[in-house]
């Protein structure tokens, strides 16, 4: 057997390697910045909590790290190639609990916890280096927060390095300080040394580059069924994740984030990857056998549910077909609203109910994309208002619907979108014909092309063609016709194609047959006539509010990794319970919402930060951005973007009025 002599590699205790002697280790000049934002923070510690909890036995695997020995200085030094990110955030983990026990009376007083701390992070009995050597354009900000060197009247900074430390100590008080030592003893990774001959960039390459990464609902196979039996695996993969696969087909990643989005209420963010599987993991941080067995079937019959909304005719219902084919015109992403009715209207619910429902949402998505508005993250907040019932789904619905004068106006002049569902539905059609959609005045006219028979195209002014083009693909101008009539009528004059026209079985396109010429008028006039039938098929609910502002719910507003470019002006505005505030950004709106519900609702947001462990506490505990709410209560303001926004939204919830706080984005905002 053939013995590799560039490479060493072995599995280690992560702590016990980090405490050596002779542990030292450089962040070469070419390697990115610490870039793990609070979120990977809390996952590494909820993985620390259950390996702290679980059988003496357990270890939990990092990966691995990968270093070469320095070519030059000290060659004890270990410069890292691949880890950067775990062993910061490592550092900064055990920094936040070694000076936690420095400044607790009752963990000070041992003194062996302090040492064993203390090894992990320097590498001199001075304490004036640490064992990690960041990039020398960021070594300065880590070893202050690490050796808590912060000068007095130092400006406040913001870094991750200031915001991940504050996380670790807001989120682990004294008392469990032990707890999270003895999880992290028992954290261990390959360490993978590289010799002088090695290429370290190759290995690199194939240690993060090669083979398919795991997609979100592969991770989520993975996390369901790792730590099972051999039988208990089985138990769980022929009984439900197979039927689950068999359901969903292709579309599993689909389903497994709509359904996320229908038992949250809240959007999935997909950037980054892993946003699904992280959602997922949120929802189920532990799932022992039992409670998998019950989570499990609910997944199989939600999945069976999708199969359905995937192959309306699968329903069993003439008229539930119907409605959702037609509701598939519009894409997949009401999805998660349609699945929860979908299952309340199989387990009793009112019949009328979920067709009530599959109209208002056409409703809702044709009238939006007419007017010229999207329907991105809508779907989140109709979750939400559809728990409370019907009603309440009514009137989030009507709040976001235009209205019937914005959509006649946008008929009258804005190109028709999903043309043939619009015209099959204005004429009552049931699907069973193969009707194409005429453009009775065509796209590209012809010269000899003629609207009366009499002037042809060619003699039309500039104005007369111009206002023809512009209305074009407008209501008025577009009909149903069957297809081998469609192909003899394309691009033909009006008088060509009347005939056509009365020979076919769609009473509004027969219709058109008794016109003796074609122009704008005739569209105009159309027009109106349909819009008519229009706005009573589409309705918008009889319920009160507005008919869309660009207002988005708080729940709904767009979390940020880091601080982004533009990130003090993402907001025009906040609407908090009908006051208008000129807030624009995220740190602004924390600070004043906590300092708001600190006067308003301080019970509330004492049960929150009591909960989370932050972001308000009874003293200045470590150095940062700190903000007064009275003389024995301050709120730390040295978070990132993504956890105030967080907190925002999880103290509003806490205090019952998140459904009457708004972001209004401003132009910067929406482009972020």
């Amino acid at each position: 057997m053939g013995t590799a002599t560039n490479i060493e590699a072995t599995a280690v205790n992560t702590i016990a390697w980090l405490s050596a002697e002779h542990t030292t280790i450089v962040v070469p000049v070419y390697q990115r910045q610490y870039r793990w934002d609070i979120g990977a923070c809390e996952q590494l510690l909820t993985d620390i909590r259950a390996v702290a909890d679980s059988d003496d036995r357990h270890m939990h695997f990092i990966g691995s790290i990968l270093s070469s020995a320095s070519t030059e200085g000290n060659a004890a030094e270990l410069v890292l190639i691949d880890g950067q990110q775990r062993i910061t955030t490592l550092m900064l983990l055990v920094a936040a609990l070694h000076h936690s026990v420095l400044n607790d009376p009752t963990l000070s007083a041992d003194p062996s916890l302090a040492a064993d701390l203390e090894r992990v992070l320097v590498r001199d009995a001075q304490r004036e280096r640490t064992k990690l050597r960041p990039h020398r354009a960021w070594a300065e900000t880590f070893e202050s927060v690490v050796l808590d060197r912060r000068l007095e009247g130092a400006d406040p900074r913001d870094s991750r390095f200031d915001d991940n430390y504050a996380f670790f100590r807001s989120q682990v008080p004294a008392a469990e300080v032990e707890r999270i030592w003895s999880g992290l003893q028992r954290l261990e990774h390959v360490a993978i040394t590289l010799g002088e001959n090695a290429n370290a960039q190759q290995i690199f390459e194939s240690l993060n580059s090669t083979g398919e990464p795991l997609r979100d609902h592969e991770l989520i196979h993975n996390y369901v069924l790792m730590g099972l039996s051999h039988s208990e695996q089985s138990e769980i993969e022929d009984s439900f994740w197979v039927p689950i696969e068999h359901n969903t087909g292709d579309a599993i990643a689909g389903f497994w984030r709509h359904y996320l989005v229908m038992t949250t209420g809240r959007e999935v963010d997909t950037t980054g990857g892993r946003g699904v599987y992280d959602a997922f993991r949120q929802r189920f941080p532990r799932l022992d056998l039992d409670a998998l067995r019950e989570h499990a079937a609910e997944w199989r019959e939600y999945s069976e549910i999708y199969r359905i909304l995937l192959q309306p005719a699968l329903a069993g219902d003439a008229e539930l077909t119907r409605q959702l084919e037609f509701t598939n015109t519009f894409g997949r992403g009401m999805y998660p609203l349609v699945m929860r009715a979908y299952r309340d209207h199989l387990n009793g619910g009112p019949g009328t109910t979920l067709v009530a429902t599959l109209e208002l949402v056409q409703s809702l998505l044709l009238r939006r994309t007419i007017v010229g508005l999207d329907n991105d993250r809508l779907v989140g907040r109709l979750c939400r208002a559809g728990e409370a019932g019907a009603d309440a789904l009514a009137r989030a619905i009507a709040r976001i619907t235009p209205s019937d004068a914005r959509v006649r106006v946008a008929l009258k002049y804005g190109d028709l979108p999903h043309a043939g569902y619009v015209l099959a539905r204005l004429a009552g059609g049931d699907g069973s014909l193969d009707l194409d959609v005429d453009h009775i005045f065509p796209l590209a006219p012809a010269d000899s092309w003629s609207g009366d028979g009499i002037r042809e195209w060619a003699e039309y002014s500039d104005d007369e063609q111009n206002s023809h083009r512009a209305l074009a693909q407008t209501l008025g101008n577009l009909a149903l016709l069957e297809a081998p009539l469609a192909e003899r009528a394309l691009d033909a004059s009006f008088p060509a194609k009347r005939h056509l026209f009365a020979r076919s079985a769609i009473p509004e396109t027969r219709a058109l047959a008794d016109r003796q010429a074609w122009g704008t008028a005739a569209i105009g006039e159309r027009t109106a006539g349909l819009t008519v039938d229009f706005l009573t098929i589409w309705a918008r609910p009889t319920a009160g509010g507005i008919d869309d502002d660009g207002l988005t719910p708080i729940l709904d507003a767009q979390s940020r990794r880091g601080w982004p470019r533009g990130w003090q002006r993402e907001f025009e505005y906040v609407e908090y319970r009908g006051e208008h505030w000129e807030v624009y950004d995220v740190k602004a709106l924390f600070n004043r919402i906590f300092k708001r519900l600190w006067a308003d609702a301080r019970a509330d947001v004492v049960a929150f930060s009591t909960r989370r462990g932050g972001p308000i506490f009874d003293a200045q505990s470590w150095n940062g951005q700190w903000d007064a709410l009275d003389e024995s209560n301050f709120l730390y303001m040295g978070w990132d973007s993504k956890y105030m926004l967080t907190a925002v939204q999880g103290v509003l919830e806490e205090s019952g009025i998140a459904s009457e706080v708004f972001v209004k984005y401003s132009y910067i905002g929406d482009a972020m």
